[in-house]
């Protein structure tokens, strides 16, 4: 039974999440129909330019994204609390980049920018939905909707209704999290190479550090956002972490990277094969929460239950420590 998003993503409070948002029916509505032949490929940048939008207009950092053929990933750090900085002009201002005047005509900009800073109990409306997660997946996935279904001709869901949220609890799981986001093309034999990913954030960061080696000495920055907090882990270990997980699976198997190439292995986790659990378990072993076994008793308490989905792996992987 579905249970409220709200026990997990608690209102005014900081977190990271990972969210996964399905096309309906699980259709190929951003890839290529295999029926009927036609590829719509092309929504996929519209939903990797949207995603770039809605990150730098939320109080959030897009930390990765995979956009791949029937579904979307995205790592996103939120913080409420930092939208209370802004100015009631700025929160105008980023509100209207995500939904501008319709006519695009200078009056009309100004006239709703103005209306909006009249209306005081809209204007905190507007700055508590920009610190709000649903409504950056809101925001995100219902434009491209509307655009796909003008394209095709036709009404109706492109998204399924509910997407699925993860509680990252620390920064294992976030790490975790954003290499099984990363290698989502590999995973489905789409690439055997990380900067061959089309659409994802780790092609994004292999590009951007082709251009700008100097990031790779840097501590690992959000691919886009407002709050552009840094993650302790430098760009070059994050790229070398995310590498060497792909090359763990099976050679000559589909969705492996050859093992021929040298790599580095961050010492995230001492244990390999627990590394490699915990990648794994982000897709089919966690389900709501994402941590170790404290953290999800502890939320389960919480929320009022008994038990969470994950615990057994996260004991397993405490054991193996």
């Amino acid at each position: 039974m579905a249970q409220p998003r709200s026990q997990l993503v608690q209102t005014g409070t900081a977190g990271t999440f990972h969210c996964v948002q399905r096309c309906v029916r699980r259709a190929f509505l951003c890839g290529i129909d295999t029926y009927t032949g036609q590829s719509f490929e092309h929504r996929k940048a519209w939903v990797a330019t949207r995603i770039a939008l809605i990150a730098s207009c939320f109080a959030a950092d897009v930390l990765a994204y995979a956009v791949m053929s029937n579904h979307l990933h995205i790592v996103v750090h939120m913080d409420p609390s930092h939208v209370a900085t802004w100015s009631d002009e700025s929160v105008v201002e980023r509100w209207m980049r995500l939904f501008p005047a319709g006519n695009g005509r200078a009056d009309a900009h100004e006239h709703k920018r103005q209306r909006i800073l009249e209306d005081l109990p809209y204007l905190s409306e507007l700055r508590r939905r920009l610190g709000d997660l649903s409504w950056l997946m809101r925001c995100l996935a219902e434009p491209i909707a509307r655009r796909a279904n003008a394209e095709d001709g036709c009404k109706g869901r492109f998204w399924e209704g509910r997407y699925k949220c993860q509680l990252l609890c620390d920064t294992r799981a976030v790490l975790a999290a954003m290499t099984y986001v990363d290698l989502n093309p590999i995973r489905a034999g789409m690439a055997t190479r990380l900067e061959d990913s089309d659409h994802t954030s780790i092609q994004q960061r292999t590009e951007d550090a082709r251009c700008d080696p100097t990031t790779l000495t840097q501590p690992l920055l959000p691919t886009s956002g407002s709050l552009l907090r840094c993650l302790p882990i430098h760009t070059s270990e994050y790229l070398d972490l995310v590498d060497w997980t792909g090359r763990q699976l099976r050679e000559g198997k589909r969705g492996a990277i050859p093992i021929d190439v040298p790599h580095t292995l961050l010492s995230v986790d001492p244990s390999r094969e627990r590394w490699i659990t915990r990648v794994k378990a982000i897709g089919s072993g966690y389900w709501r929460v994402v941590g170790d076994a404290q953290d999800l008793i502890a939320i389960a308490e919480r929320i009022g239950q008994r038990w969470i989905k994950g615990l057994g792996v996260a004991k397993r992987i405490a054991r193996a420590a």
